[in-house]
C-alpha cells in the first residue's frame, strides 16, 4: 500500500496569521489535504477537494457549485492544477483508475471532485448523505452542501453508525464494501451529523485523516487545545452539535498524546501538517520496539 499526500485546493482568508498561525501578509494559507491510496483493488481517494467543474464554472447561476459567500470568506483560490484528476496524472495515473472514493464528509471543499471521476463507488455516513441531499435549512447547510457538486454520481456506498470492533476507543465501520480491511470510517459527528474520520493500518502504524473534526496542528498533540481566533470562530460558525464536536475533539487530542507512537493523526486543512506529511512521503509512524 502507498499513500500520496495531495493538496486539493488553497484557501488564502484575509486575517493572515489570526487564521494559520504564521502568515506574514493580510492573507492567511489553508489547504485541502486528500489522500490518494494504491491498493490491490485500484486506486482510492479520501476526500477530492476542488474539482475541475468547481475551477472552470465557479460563477453557475442560479446555483452555482460553491456560494459566492464562501468563496469571499475564504477567499478560495480555483486552480486546476491542484484538482485531484490533475495531480493524479501527473503521478501517471487516469482517473478511470480511481476505484472508491472515501468521504470525510460533503462540504464543498471535499467533494467538489467526485465528478471528476464516474467510475469511483463513494463512500459516506448515511446521517451525511441525508442532511447534504435533503432540506437544506439555514445559512450554513445552503453553504455548505452543495448538490451540483455530486448529482451526478451513481455508485453510493452508505453506512449507518459503527460496526465492528472499535478502533482505539472509538467505533469503527468494517468491513467496507470492496475495500481493503486496512482502510477504516470512524464516526466523527459534530462538525456535520455524518462526519467521519478515515483510518489506514500502514502495516507500521496507523494514519487518521480526521477531516474536520479539528482544523489546527495546535488542537492536537497536546494536554491543552491551541487554535487561533479565526479558526476557532470557522468551527463554531460550522459546527452542528458543539458538544460531540468538542467531545470528539478532546477524545483525538488523547488519542494523539497517548498513542503518538503508533498513530499519525491531521487534519483536512492545516498547511503545517500537509508540507511534514507531504515531505515523509508514504514514511509511516514507527511503534515502538
Amino acid at each position: 500500500m502507498r499513500i500520496h499526500h495531495i493538496n486539493c485546493g488553497t484557501d488564502c482568508p484575509l486575517g493572515g496569521a489570526l487564521f494559520d498561525g504564521r502568515s506574514k501578509g493580510l492573507r492567511g494559507h489553508l489547504v485541502c489535504h486528500c489522500l490518494a491510496i494504491e491498493t490491490n483493488e485500484g486506486l482510492v481517494l479520501v476526500d477530492t477537494g476542488y474539482g475541475l467543474k468547481d475551477v472552470r464554472h465557479p460563477h453557475e447561476e442560479p446555483s452555482p457549485r460553491i456560494t459566492r459567500t464562501m468563496r469571499n470568506l475564504l477567499n478560495i483560490q480555483l486552480r486546476e492544477e491542484e484538482t485531484a484528476v490533475w495531480q493524479l496524472k501527473e503521478l501517471g495515473f487516469d482517473a478511470r483508475d480511481v476505484r472508491h472514493i472515501l468521504l470525510t464528509h460533503l462540504d464543498f471543499d471535499h467533494a467538489g471532485g467526485l465528478e471528476d471521476f464516474p467510475n469511483a463507488r463513494v463512500h459516506v455516513m448515511d446521517a451525511e448523505f441525508s442532511a447534504a441531499t435533503g432540506p437544506r435549512r439555514g445559512f450554513v447547510a445552503r453553504n455548505r452542501y452543495r448538490p451540483r457538486q455530486f448529482d451526478e454520481v451513481r455508485d453510493w456506498r452508505r453506512y449507518s453508525g459503527p460496526a465492528g470492533e472499535p478502533w482505539y476507543g472509538f467505533g469503527a465501520v468494517r468491513a467496507l464494501e470492496g475495500l481493503p480491511p486496512e482502510i477504516l470510517m470512524v464516526p466523527l459527528p459534530g462538525h456535520t451529523w455524518g462526519h467521519a474520520g478515515i483510518a489506514i493500518d500502514t502495516g507500521s502504524g496507523w494514519l487518521l485523516h480526521a477531516g474536520d473534526a479539528y482544523f489546527y496542528h495546535g488542537e492536537m498533540r497536546r494536554a491543552e487545545r491551541e487554535c487561533t481566533p479565526g479558526l476557532r470562530a470557522y468551527q463554531t460558525m460550522m459546527e452542528v452539535d458543539r458538544q460531540q464536536r468538542l467531545a470528539n475533539q478532546e477524545r483525538l487530542r488523547k488519542l494523539s498524546v497517548d498513542a503518538a507512537p503508533e498513530v499519525r493523526i491531521f487534519c483536512a486543512h492545516d498547511a503545517v501538517e500537509f508540507e511534514e506529511l507531504a515531505i515523509m512521503g508514504t514514511m509511516p509512524p514507527v511503534r515502538p520496539v
